[in-house]
This record gives C-alpha cells, sequence and structure tokens, in this order.
C-alpha cells in the first residue's frame, strides 16, 4: 500500500514539473492605448510572439525569464519575469521614440525704412555672381563617363522598348531594403536568428517571396501599417529561409 501512494505522489509530482507555464500581459502607450503587434521575446527560449488588437499576449516562460518588447517608434523594453507574473497579468508600457522637430527660420519682414530693407531683400553683386555660376555649372551636361556604373556596381536590367519596373517610383528595392533594416533594427533580425551579415540577403528573400510593395515604391514612404504588414510576412518565410541553412 505505501509503494503504491509512494508512486501516486511521484506521478503527480512529475506532472506538475513538467506543466509549462504561461505569462499573459497587455501592452499599452504612455495614454494607456493598446498597442497591436508589439514583438514580444523569450530570451531564453526564442518564442517570439505579437500582441493582439486589444494589445493581449500570451508566451510561454517562467519566473527569471527575460521577456524583450520591441515596436518600430516606441523604445525597446526589457522586463525579468516575476512568479507574481505568472500568477497574475503582466501589464507592460511602451514610450514613444522623440522625433526632433527641425528648426524653423524667421525671417525678417519689412520695415519700412528702404536703406534697410533693401539690405536686406537685395542680394550683394558677389552672391548674384556665384548664383549665376552654380546655375550655369548644374545647366551644363555630365560627361557620360562620369555616369557610368562603377565595376561592381548594381545597374537595373533594361530591355528593348522597356524597363524593368516604373519609371516614376521613388524608390527600389535598395532602398527599401535599406530602410526595413534601419527602422526595425539588427536586434530585430538576430531575434530571428538571423546572422547580422545575412540580413540584407534575407530581406531580399521575403521581398522577392511576394511581399507587396509597390506603393512603397511609387511614392517612396513605408508607414507603420506598412512595417507591421512585412513583419507579418516575415513570420511566413522564415521557417523556409532556415530550412536550407539547418540541412547544411
Amino acid at each position: 500500500m505505501k509503494l503504491k501512494l509512494f508512486f501516486f505522489l511521484f506521478l503527480i509530482s512529475s506532472i506538475t514539473a513538467s506543466a509549462q507555464s504561461y505569462i499573459f500581459g497587455k501592452v499599452t502607450s504612455e495614454g494607456s492605448s493598446e498597442i497591436q503587434d508589439v514583438n514580444v521575446i523569450n530570451i531564453r527560449t526564442d518564442e517570439l510572439v505579437l500582441s493582439n488588437s486589444d494589445g493581449h499576449f500570451m508566451i510561454s516562460g517562467k519566473a527569471g525569464d527575460e521577456l524583450r518588447f520591441i515596436k518600430p517608434g516606441y523604445e525597446r523594453l526589457a522586463h525579468i519575469v516575476s512568479q507574481e507574473n505568472i500568477q497574475s497579468p503582466l501589464n507592460v508600457s511602451l514610450v514613444r521614440v522623440t522625433i526632433q522637430i527641425p528648426e524653423v527660420e524667421v525671417k525678417q519682414g519689412l520695415t519700412g525704412n528702404l536703406k534697410i530693407d533693401s539690405k536686406i531683400y537685395n542680394k550683394p553683386k558677389k552672391v548674384e555672381k556665384l548664383s549665376s555660376e552654380i546655375g550655369k555649372y548644374i545647366a551644363q551636361k555630365s560627361d557620360p563617363r562620369i555616369l557610368a556604373a562603377r565595376a561592381g556596381e548594381f545597374v537595373q536590367p533594361k530591355g528593348q522598348g522597356f524597363s524593368i519596373g516604373k519609371v516614376k517610383n521613388q524608390w527600389d528595392d535598395i532602398d527599401l531594403m535599406k530602410y526595413l533594416e534601419a527602422s526595425l533594427g539588427e536586434d530585430y533580425f538576430v531575434s530571428l536568428k538571423i546572422d547580422k551579415s545575412q540580413i540584407d540577403h534575407f530581406i531580399s528573400y521575403v521581398l522577392a517571396g511576394g511581399f507587396e510593395r509597390k506603393k512603397i515604391l511609387k511614392y517612396g514612404f513605408c508607414s507603420d501599417a506598412d512595417l507591421n504588414r512585412f513583419q507579418r510576412f516575415v513570420l511566413t518565410r522564415i521557417s523556409s529561409y532556415q530550412a536550407p541553412q539547418t540541412q547544411k
């Protein structure tokens, strides 16, 4: 009888020890507004989840784990999970990145004094001469050898009677690639187990996988919604990208 009781207690303790704990929480802004599509990463397990439209998230973890919260436009936050966070929801507040407003130049208006106003609005002869010479220089046609591509420089392929891509596009894929890398940061790609030297290659792989970007290239502008859409698309391509690397 004692042997059976001991076996039963051992079975219960084993099930309890192996049970997976989860951390539930909510991400809000300084103004208590829910934030969607925040990357929540468990550094110990490398698990990554996104907060939903109400800012809620659920991720496996335990006390002592480090959670990182990453969202373009907000300062990144790291949080060490406590036992209290396992038992009750974790509320996290992200702070927006400070955007510096460019200086506005205030020009002096007319004073009514002819001598003063003539000095302000009539350019000196030296300035007018220099402006004229600069205008002539800009109007000159450049030497074709200067505009020719250098060795190893990317040149967009061009066929007879047509060109690849729209001529009026403000950006190309290279511009978009640089913007995505700068906006999301290296930490975002490293959290996906992408080596720093492979970030450009991975972004090209994702774009080639069918990421819709016509409007982004046309207007040369990538909104927060486009960044969120790119991150969701990344999650559909990361497995197929890493598969060949794993086989090697």
